[in-house]
């Protein structure tokens, strides 16, 4: 194919400004589905994405417009999938950036532009929603010009929704992104971009060919893994997969090699010829950092070697994740596994438990803490049970984040308010027009991690924005709680808080305890404790059994000794009796939202 008439392109944007709906539009307009097909989210194939209304995997599709083969790849807008983003900007020479008409400028928007700039892409600036009420596309068109820097006049006015001006950037993308570079006769080069596992063909990896050519049947090698494979089937998505006999540079496309060893094919691999290969490998990818980590550990521990395989599977898929094995004494083997953020925890054990048909139980999210001992060695600590005793700590370092927030100015107060609260400190405050505040804070990352973008929403009826990056570690004043049930540790519920919150988290855990943990024969004491000192306490009162229901009159030194007799036993079965916990307890204690 022609390399002057191919475009590689993505669509990115701030959650909910249309990009989904604007590559609805794109694959009507080009007649790549037919209208009696179409369906709203076309692209977004998972159940979850549609009943959550957000992406969650970044989507590609080739698409013909006036003689030309355009690839484009729909991106989420959301910060927790930013890595999503990072990789699909890595198969392409432009992307169209689209903007609410009503809205303006959002958090993520600035972040996603500022990432297209470092992979040296072309910008395509596009103003959605102008069919809306509300609309203003010459103020915000002004206001991208101030911000980003991008002329206002070649600013596109659209409607995804009803599908005005999409034609016209259908135009721009062909006369502004620049065809791709690459040499048909040079050694095969190819980045797997992405990849996913089917349960009857293998792994399925979508690839954009750098130099040279590859063919169906051809042997192939993967270049990082080391390992011989060939090419089963190679093909384009248009949306569906249709096999072609070869992709030649500039081409975006799926690669089947039958491989059925899930880390053969990881996101940022090179394929290359097996013989008169390449001999350099492409750049791939920076492995992502995680920033939250909880346990997840089956229900029916007899599902642990299948949570294995699943997350196996799953990291394929989405390579940001990390997991190791772990064991609790509440809750047996499980896997401590780290994320980008907390939306994405929550949609990798609805994955898991969906996909795999997986029971499971999270444990409290925390982040990665940097242990200073006394004796001068520096530890790395995402577990709390890990955490060394307080007489062998010198200091402990927290992770902090840089927080930046777009909100109209209405709500600066409210919004400064939220962010002191959260141990934060303001590093800048800067208007971006007269009704709009950035405001920029350093706030640690085990405050924000909980319910931060809940309450920031809440509090600003919606209109506020937000996005974040590592800034770096800072010296906290730390402890680790923990939970005593019948004066043993459980430790699915310790964690760590600085020492200002130690005290109302400790009494609200032991009293959310009273509630969910059953009566026994015996009375339960539930304890908070930092190290061997006890900060709250509650008791879960024994069953009661009459023993001086057939006791009449008499003497009360008869009564007396039944009785006594009763609190022996009572006793004696505290001292070998373990407290029974339902696993929905866990859960219930565990719910983020309390």
């Amino acid at each position: 194919m022609d390399l002057e008439r191919i475009r590689n392109f993505s669509i990115i944007a701030h959650i909910d400004h249309g990009k989904s709906t604007l590559s609805d539009r794109i694959l009507e307009i080009t007649k790549t589905v037919d209208a009696r097909d179409m369906r709203a989210q076309y692209l977004d194939s998972m159940d979850l994405e549609r009943e959550r209304g957000i992406t969650i995997k970044a989507q590609n599709v080739r698409v013909g417009w006036k003689g030309h083969t355009l690839h484009l790849i729909d991106t989420p807008g959301h910060v927790d999938f930013g890595y999503e983003v990072s990789r699909s900007l890595a198969a392409c020479e432009g992307v169209v950036l689209v903007v609410d008409a009503a809205q303006g400028i959002e958090a993520q928007t600035l972040a996603n532009c500022y990432l297209a700039l470092e992979h040296d892409l072309e910008i395509v600036a596009a103003l959605n929603k102008i069919d809306l009420p509300a609309a203003d596309p010459d103020r915000y068109a002004m206001e991208i010009e101030t911000v980003l820097g991008i002329p206002a006049e070649d600013i596109l006015r659209i409607s995804a929704k009803t599908g005005v001006g999409v034609d016209s950037l259908l135009d721009a993308v062909i006369e502004r992104i620049p065809a791709p570079k690459g040499d048909p006769e040079a050694p095969l080069q190819a980045l797997i971009f992405d990849s996913q596992y089917d349960q009857y063909r293998g792994v399925v990896s979508s690839i954009r060919v750098m130099n040279g050519r590859i063919n169906s049947g051809d042997k192939l090698l993967f270049m990082n893994a080391g390992t011989p494979q060939e090419s089963v089937e190679i093909g384009v998505r248009s949306p569906g997969p249709s096999p072609v006999p070869q992709l030649g540079p500039g081409e975006v496309g799926y690669l089947i090699a039958g491989i059925k060893d899930v880390g053969q094919a990881r996101s940022g691999e090179t394929v290359t010829t097996f013989h008169h290969g390449a001999t350099t490998a492409l750049e791939g990818y920076r492995d992502p950092k995680p920033m939250v980590f909880c346990g997840l550990f089956p229900i029916d521990g007899d599902d642990f070697e299948l949570l294995r395989e699943s997350l196996e599977k799953l990291k394929l898929n989405d390579a940001s994740i990390t997991y190791s094995p772990e064991s609790s004494g509440a809750l047996g083997f499980g896997f401590r596994c780290g994320f980008l953020g907390l939306l994405h925890m929550e949609i990798v054990k609805e994955r898991l438990e969906r996909e795999f048909n997986l029971a499971l139980i999270a444990t409290a999210p925390s982040v990665e803490y940097r242990v200073h001992k006394t004796n001068g060695e520096v530890e790395l600590c995402d577990n709390p049970a890990d955490l060394p005793m307080p007489q062998s700590i010198d200091f402990i370092e927290e992770p902090y984040f840089r927080v930046s927030i777009i909100t109209p100015k209405d709500y600066t107060g409210t919004l400064m308010d939220l962010c002191q609260t959260r141990r934060g400190d303001m590093t800048k405050l800067e208007y971006l027009s007269p009704e709009r505040v950035e405001l920029h804070y350093q706030i640690p990352l085990a405050e924000v991690v909980v319910d931060f973008f809940d309450q920031m929403k809440s509090r600003t009826q919606g209109y506020a924005s937000l996005d974040y990056e590592l800034s770096g570690y800072q010296r906290s004043n730390l402890v680790r709680v923990d939970l005593l049930l019948n004066s043993i540790p459980a430790d699915a519920f310790s964690t760590i808080v600085h020492r200002d919150k130690a005290f109302a988290y400790g009494n609200r855990m032991c009293e959310k305890l009273k509630e969910l943990i059953p009566r026994q024969m015996f009375d339960v004491p539930i304890q908070a404790a930092i190290g061997g000192k006890v900060i709250a306490r509650e008791t879960v009162k024994a069953k009661r059994k009459d023993v001086l229901a057939k006791c009449y009159g008499g003497d009360i030194t008869r009564k007396r000794k039944l009785l006594e007799k009763q609190k022996e036993g009572k006793k004696k079965m505290k001292s070998i009796g373990r407290v029974e916990v339902p696993g929905d307890v866990f859960i219930s204690a565990l719910k983020l939202d309390d």
